[in-house]
């Protein structure tokens, strides 16, 4: 079975970066694929939205950067049945200064950790910080695929052209595997002519490289965190959820994720 790692990323936070990975994960799973969502923000938004503790937290993604671990000890399980992660917290990020001195290619810590799971995982998807900084360049070299959430708003194509050049570059320099799957448009409101003009714009310059599928301003989207819920189990009929499970499928559709449209 083919393994794809699949990174969420974008340069602000606030754009359903995190809203995104922790519902495109869970949608798979409910499918009935196994997945991972390894949590790369020191904030740790996706590991709360896990209900993953803080007292639960540790050893995590901190841990694995600085070697004191194998990711596959610190992976925590979910409500989601077949779905794992491995949590964040405010130390990841001074991870960077923390890693030994006689560690080579510091790039490349997270793919070696991820290298070194089992193959029990379908996809792994890793929540990455708002930035383009170190924990994100690690994220993108053990990729395979990108995912960069839009949120439908003025500024929406400002620092898009940005992230579209640091993968170029990954791609050239340290992942020769890594390419763009898609561009996600967040928090859309039909009711908004803003909205719609963002979208126009973005279909108009990127084309086939956004999905079709478009997250609304949805109330339960917002809530669900604070319930410690993906949207898809806090209320699997909102249209929130409704738009994760149609995105779950046309990732699935790709066929990038090697056997993941085989359950």
């Amino acid at each position: 079975m083919k393994r794809t790692v699949f990174s969420i990323v974008n340069q602000k936070g606030g754009v359903g970066k995190t809203t995104t990975a922790v519902n495109l994960a869970t949608a798979l799973s409910i499918s009935g694929k196994s997945c991972l969502v390894v949590d790369l923000d020191p904030q740790g938004n996706a590991s709360t939205g896990f209900s993953i503790n803080s007292n639960r937290r540790k050893p995590g993604t901190y841990e694995v950067l600085t070697q004191k671990v194998d990711m596959i000890d610190a992976i925590k399980p979910t409500e989601v049945n077949g779905l794992g992660i491995v949590p964040s917290r405010v130390d990841l990020a001074n991870a960077e200064t923390e890693i030994p001195s006689t560690v080579e290619e510091k790039e490349y810590i997270l793919k070696n950790a991820i290298d070194k799971l089992p193959q029990q995982y379908s996809a792994i998807i890793v929540d990455c910080p708002p930035g383009l900084g170190f924990l994100t360049i690690n994220a993108l070299a053990a990729s395979d695929k990108v995912l960069i959430p839009l949120q439908c708003e003025f500024y929406a194509l400002e620092g898009l052209s940005q992230i579209l050049r640091v993968i170029k570059q990954v791609n050239t320099e340290l992942n020769a595997g890594l390419d763009l799957d898609g561009i996600l448009l967040t928090m859309h409101d039909s009711r908004n002519k803003l909205s719609i003009q963002v979208e126009e714009d973005v279909r108009e310059v990127m084309g086939k490289a956004v999905y079709k599928t478009i997250i609304p301003r949805n109330i339960k989207i917002s809530e669900s965190p604070s319930h410690g819920k993906p949207v898809l189990l806090y209320d699997h009929a909102c249209i929130g959820s409704e738009a994760y499970v149609s995105l779950a499928a046309e990732v699935l559709g790709k066929g990038n994720f090697g056997g993941l449209s085989e359950s």
